[in-house]
């Protein structure tokens, strides 16, 4: 059974980017990598893609194995293939949590976020994302509270887990 990411925190980041990582999210990481075994750190892939990417999106071992494999089926010299290569294997970073239980995020990631002090995790299925706290205050947050205003009081968000409406 795949393991999936589970809930939010928020931790602190040091001046060496050093940030630790969710306990429960420690076990998915190492549940997900083929090649951990008690003793090692489990390593991941961080994504930080381009310009309109205000978070960083960490794949686990499987996930991001899963997600190469669909690049590698699309047509080679393709403008899809080459440019998800350039947005998932150019613009990622392979990392490994350490002995503690934390990331060391380069200075380049940090400041692509603007993330300083603190860090805010939030599960999203065989990823999570690590955000600045008031980025994803005001922006994803927001677009959340937006989506559910929008929906009439009687929906249930779970309806949408059987289809479209009448299908």
């Amino acid at each position: 059974m795949v393991r999936r990411f589970r809930g939010e925190s928020q931790h602190k980041v040091d001046s060496k980017g050093r940030v630790s990582i969710p306990a429960s999210f420690r076990r998915v990481l190492e549940a997900s990598d083929p090649n951990w075994t008690e003793g090692l750190n489990p390593e991941l892939v961080i994504v930080y893609g381009d310009h309109r990417r205000n978070y960083l999106e960490c794949y686990t071992m499987e996930a991001i194995a899963e997600v190469d494999a669909k690049i590698d089926a699309l047509p080679r010299g393709s403008m899809e293939r080459k440019m998800l290569q350039r947005l998932f294997h150019g613009q990622s970073y392979p990392t490994n949590v350490d002995e503690t239980g934390r990331l060391v995020l380069p200075a380049k990631l940090r400041q692509k976020i603007a993330l300083d002090a603190e860090a805010f995790f939030i599960a999203a299925g065989d990823t999570f994302q690590i955000w600045k706290p008031e980025t994803y205050e005001s922006e994803e947050l927001a677009r959340t509270e937006q989506w559910l205003e929008e929906l009439p009081e009687d929906v249930d968000p779970l309806s949408f887990l059987d289809g479209p409406q009448g299908a």
